[in-house]
């Protein structure tokens, strides 16, 4: 009798999940509520799964692992998320019920901090304006007539979070002779470049931010009104971090009253839901929360989620547990 795999409950799905399935549906007993369009437990009911039967979860940063989920599965031991960031996990209450968590870790610092450079380039560089422009041009014989565009090299550049991905960002944005500041939770005794305690400081004396940080409680909306109006009307904002990370609707009056010269941003505040206001602006560049979509990193975030799940299932630690206490 063939031996019967582990189930893991997946919800979401994360993004990697089709190639996930494909590369280890033999190893796993997917249970992938989605397709069904049915509510959790009501999926659980009609295909008479046993929720006492799931103790592992696959999800991705869009899914809210609530109270209400993990209320759900009385035998869940282990949730594996495939991002990053963990704000979309109840936390605090997988710690006391003592359901272990593991993440994407460090993966996707190089990717992210790709991203960000790129974002920041083409803010400046008019990049996808200029594709735009040409694109739409009614009379090809006219001159080109496009402004000016900022140059990246030497410019001032603060990062809200140095952590795994804001130190690949400087790294890059060294190449460009910029100026690297930086503002996160603690100093960094090891890292000389000048910390800034107070992002409002960080913020008037830089060209632009490049927001990287996690999101919490003490983090949303870091970036407010009075951050934006430090830096100034030239000043750039990139976001790779989350969108919560940046008071959304006070971006938005900035950018359209040009307190602030322009943004790119690869995270929104309510995704999928992207303000319509964004779409009009040449000076912001828009990108689906897309940092991490790259086809070497998908198929190490599979082989990542599996090996978690495998070290769960034969009670061996975990390749890359997050820190719940």
């Amino acid at each position: 009798m063939a031996k019967e795999l582990p189930k893991v409950l997946v919800l979401g799905p994360p993004i990697c999940f089709s190639t996930f399935e494909s590369l280890y549906s033999h190893k796993f007993n997917l249970i992938n509520p989605k397709p069904s369009g049915l509510p959790l437990q009501q999926f659980m009911v009609a295909n008479r799964h046993n929720p006492s039967t799931i103790s592992a979860i696959l999800c991705g940063a869009p899914y809210p692992i609530s109270l209400d989920v993990l209320s759900l599965l009385p035998s869940l031991r282990l949730i594996v998320t495939a991002s990053a960031g963990t704000d979309h996990i109840d936390l605090h209450e997988c710690h006391r019920r003592g359901i272990h968590v593991a993440g994407a870790g460090g993966l996707f610092s190089e990717d992210v901090a790709d991203m960000a450079v790129a974002l920041l380039i083409d803010v400046m560089r008019k990049i996808t304006a200029a594709d735009r422009y040409l694109r739409t041009r009614t009379n090809l014989s006219d001159p080109w007539d496009f402004p000016l565009g900022h140059q990246l090299s030497g410019k001032r550049v603060g990062i809200v979070g140095l952590g795994n991905i804001g130190m690949e960002v400087a790294k890059r944005l060294e190449s460009f002779n910029c100026t690297i500041m930086y503002h996160s939770k603690h100093i960094k005794p090891s890292i000389s470049y000048p910390f800034y305690s107070n992002i409002v400081d960080l913020a008037t004396s830089s060209d632009t931010l490049v927001v990287c940080c996690a999101l919490n409680d003490q983090t949303r909306h870091i970036v407010n009104k009075q951050v934006m109006l430090a830096l100034g009307k030239g000043g750039i904002i990139v976001n790779v971090g989350r969108g919560g990370l940046i008071d959304e609707k006070e971006l938005l009056r900035c950018l359209i009253e040009g307190e602030i010269g322009g943004a790119g941003l690869d995270v929104f505040e309510n995704e999928p839901h992207v303000p319509k206001q964004f779409f009009s602006l040449d000076n912001v560049v828009l990108s689906p929360h897309a940092a991490v979509f790259t086809l070497e990193t998908t198929l190490k975030l599979c082989e990542l989620v599996a090996e978690n799940l495998k070290a769960f299932f034969l009670n061996k630690p975990l390749i890359t547990p997050v820190m719940l206490g």
